[in-house]
Order: C-alpha cells, then sequence, then structure tokens
C-alpha cells in the first residue's frame, strides 16, 4: 500500500479491526519511510451487475460513481459515514437482486429515495442535478410535492 503523503511503497500493518458487520477489514498503518499514518480498508467485492444507462449503452455498476454523487449532496453536511456505507449496502443488495441490467434512473430515484430519509439537504442538492428542472417553479413544487 502505498503512502499517501511520500508515495513510499513500504508501510507497515500497525492495528487491524474488522468493520461493517464483519463485511469489511480496518487497517491502521505506518509508512516504513516518513513515519506518516494512515488508514486503509478492505472489503469483499461481491455486487457484479450491469447498468443501462439512458442512451440504451450497457456498462458494469461501478460503486464509486454512487459514493461520489452521494458525496457531493453531502458536502458540508453532518453525517455517520457508517449509516452512508449501510444505505450504499442495501442498495446495492436491492440492485443485485435484478437479474437483468438495472437502469440508471432506477439507481438515480433510488439513491434519492433513499436520501430524502439520510438527510433532506442532501435531498434537495441531488434532486436539483437528478431532476433538471428548467426553472426555480417546477423545482419548488418538486420539493413541495415531495417534502409537503
Amino acid at each position: 500500500m502505498k503512502c499517501p503523503k511520500c508515495r513510499n511503497l513500504d508501510t507497515r500493518v500497525i492495528d487491524s479491526r474488522t468493520t461493517d458487520d464483519g463485511k469489511a477489514i480496518r487497517r491502521r498503518r505506518e509508512c516504513e519511510k516518513c513515519w506518516a499514518r494512515f488508514t486503509t480498508f478492505e472489503r469483499l467485492e461481491f455486487v457484479s451487475f450491469m447498468v443501462t444507462k439512458s442512451s440504451g449503452e450497457l456498462e458494469p455498476y461501478d460503486r464509486t460513481k454512487v459514493v461520489n454523487s452521494m458525496m457531493k449532496a453531502l458536502i458540508k453536511r453532518p453525517f455517520d459515514p457508517d449509516k452512508l456505507e449501510d444505505v450504499i449496502n442495501t442498495l446495492e443488495n436491492e440492485w443485485a437482486q435484478n437479474k437483468q441490467a438495472i437502469t440508471s434512473k432506477r439507481i438515480g430515484r433510488d439513491i434519492l429515495r433513499k436520501l430524502r430519509d439520510f438527510d433532506e439537504v442532501a435531498f434537495v442538492r441531488y434532486a436539483s442535478i437528478y431532476h433538471n428542472h428548467d426553472n426555480v417553479r417546477g423545482f419548488v413544487k418538486f420539493i413541495e410535492d415531495e417534502l409537503g
């Protein structure tokens, strides 16, 4: 594992703990060169399904895209990273149940549904991008309908 500070490949594990109900391992590491300490996570990659884009193109599911989109909506918002991880894991399990490819539209709708319960401000931020309203009135109507 490369040190994030000096890019040295020689690092050692100081501490290891299981997290996420045993689905991941958290490792505390130390660089042998600059002595910087950092944390890494290892998790089993078990979700494998295809996503149908709006263009009709198929691509493999990429967890990073989901995490990044949710993190953008949560910028400067207080949240529990473990709970966010649980939300994403729950969504992935729902999507993996589908025997065929899942649409990117469904992924967006499901993220929106989960964010509504997770953080209302993040929900509104995500909705502003996902729904791509042409004007403020349409967006305000959407928020009123959804959050009443």
